[in-house]
């Protein structure tokens, strides 16, 4: 009996001993594949990291680039607000001209109609071969000129 209870014992430590061998080269499998797999979790952190810093230096151009660009509008900005500011001035100074010639016209329009009924043409003026032409152009000019600006002030009246 002691023969059987021996051979029974070192068949349950065979059995035993091929189950160990067998779990240990699973185990040794699984720790290979790990190892395979930590070597590429290295690697993508790596890249991750260079990513991230790559990252970190176009944010922070993209920062500087912007804030040259609001410096740049802000002064472009300025500028056209002066630019602005001037034509401004320089229209409302061409409109207090424009509304003191058509001052001067109007109150030398009486005046010119009723000397051109009284006194004639003077002679020299149309004794000049080509000067009445050129008079009566700037004549005409100046009376066209004339009726626009009235118009201008009579719609800014009306």
């Amino acid at each position: 009996m002691t023969f059987f209870v021996s051979f029974a014992a070192d068949i349950l430590v065979a059995i035993l001993l091929v189950a160990t061998i067998a779990s240990s080269v699973r185990l040794s499998r699984r720790i290979s594949k790990l190892k395979a797999d930590e070597a590429a979790l290295r690697t993508t952190i790596g890249d991750l990291v260079v990513a991230s810093a790559t990252a970190e230096r176009a944010i922070a151009g993209l920062r500087a680039t912007l804030d040259e660009c609001d410096r740049t509008l802000a002064e472009r900005l300025g500028t056209a607000e002066r630019y602005s500011a001037d034509i401004a001035a320089h229209v409302e100074a061409g409109e207090s001209v424009i509304a003191r010639i058509a001052a001067i016209v109007g109150q030398a329009r009486p005046a010119a109609a009723a000397s051109a009924q009284a006194a004639p043409r003077p002679a020299a003026i149309e004794a000049a071969p080509g000067n009445g032409e050129r008079v009566g152009a700037a004549l005409a000019a100046a009376h066209a000129l004339s009726e626009r600006a009235l118009d201008r002030l009579r719609a800014r009246a009306a």
